[in-house]
């Protein structure tokens, strides 16, 4: 069932189409070795940086493709419904590169958008901590001021492309007396490991095997002045809240594309397994679940496309972007366990895809601030 989203236009579809080829053909054919190494090669970031697929949303004169956050959506998209799911491009040029852009000053623009662009550079964002989730106001990173530089001191987990990242965005306490007011981010330049800087091991999870999630430890991190983000102290929270609205968004994208993904590799599946003399899509049960999946399938993908269009006009709320990312999320989980299900004993095998797409669906409930904490955020505005 074809279904058109209204922001999309003739140049999506074929950056679509790049971006498909460019996963299907060169990144999952790698899929076994990714997850047993647990995290992608750095090669895939600068062969998607070659082919444009890096910074979509970057403008041109740093590197970027020019472009909004429907191309970013584009490409989210096609690599979750192909079920790629080592390389952190959410994270990388969905997230690092926008605040880099809303928030860098023109040397840092200048200095770092084109690296993360090209592929030359892999970016993180470093909020978690080992003793707090969601709770940012309470972290107890520290970034001492010391001449021209900061001291970063403390511990972060939970750090997507933590492992291979060369810029990391990280939310510190620069006044420790405050609680919000007292949040600044800063931009750590750690590629090759510099003295006070050091990385955990990547973390061995349920799913997402082959995604790079790992520790970091900063002990008097020496980190210029000059990278702090918006030029002054005290910015970072409000930072943080401006742009989680995009994350939580981000994460709905490929949520919807999983639940797309799922269905449709079950109708294929129910077609072709026979049970009792018949095909599974025989038995009204199965065609029951299938229709009431689609639906939901259906009604998330219209949902979706409202809150990208909002975005893109800048007229995404705070309640609606968690409003996304609570239902889409809880709904990727529900529809791709109802279509384990009908794949029987081999849906829990991971041969097949739908074994795997059912272990990675369920962090999508927790990072980007937990479902529960959606929900208070969304109370909080009736």
């Amino acid at each position: 069932m074809p279904h058109s989203s209204p922001w999309r236009r003739p140049e999506h579809d074929d950056l679509a189409d790049l971006a498909r080829t460019f996963f299907t053909r060169e990144v999952l054919p790698h899929t076994e070795r990714l997850t047993a190494q647990g995290h992608p090669d750095r090669e895939h970031y600068r062969r998607a940086g070659e082919l444009g697929l890096l910074g979509l949303s970057v403008p041109e004169q740093y590197g970027g493709g020019g472009g909004d956050f429907t191309h970013e959506a584009v490409l989210l998209h096609e690599q979750a419904y192909a079920g790629e799911a080592s390389l952190g491009l959410a994270v990388h040029s969905g997230i690092v590169t926008g605040y880099l852009v809303a928030y860098g000053s023109e040397e840092q623009k200048r200095r770092w958008l084109p690296g993360l662009c090209s592929g030359e550079l892999v970016g993180a964002i470093a909020m978690t901590e080992p003793d707090g989730g969601s709770d940012l106001q309470a972290l107890r990173t520290r970034a001492v001021r010391d001449g021209d530089d900061y001291l970063v001191t403390g511990a972060k987990t939970f750090i997507s492309n933590g492992g291979l990242a060369d810029l990391v965005v990280v939310a510190a306490k620069t006044d420790p007396e405050q609680r919000a007011a007292g949040i600044s981010l800063l931009v750590c330049e750690v590629g090759g490991d510099p003295e006070g800087f050091r990385r955990g091991r990547l973390l061995s999870k349920i799913g997402l095997k082959a995604n790079d999630t790992a520790e970091l430890f900063f002990d008097g991190l020496r980190v210029p002045a000059a990278n702090l983000l918006g030029g002054a102290e005290g910015l970072g929270f409000g930072q943080l809240m401006q742009q989680l609205p995009q994350e939580r968004l981000v994460i709905g994208v490929g949520a919807v594309a999983a639940m797309e993904r799922a269905v449709e590799l079950t109708v294929a599946y129910a077609k072709e397994r026979t049970a009792f003399g018949k095909p599974l899509l025989g038995h009204q049960n199965t065609r029951m679940v299938l229709a009431e999946c689609a639906t939901r399938t259906r009604a998330s993908r219209v949902f979706l496309d409202d809150c990208i269009s909002r975005h893109a006009r800048g007229e995404l709320d705070v309640a609606t972007a968690a409003m996304a990312k609570y239902w889409l999320t809880d709904g990727q989980c529900e529809v791709v366990d109802r279509c384990l299900q009908l794949f029987g004993g081999y849906g829990y095998t991971t041969e097949y895809p739908i074994a795997r797409m059912y272990a990675d669906a369920r962090a999508q409930k927790i990072y980007g601030g937990t479902n529960e904490i959606m929900k208070e955020l969304i109370a909080r505005a009736l």
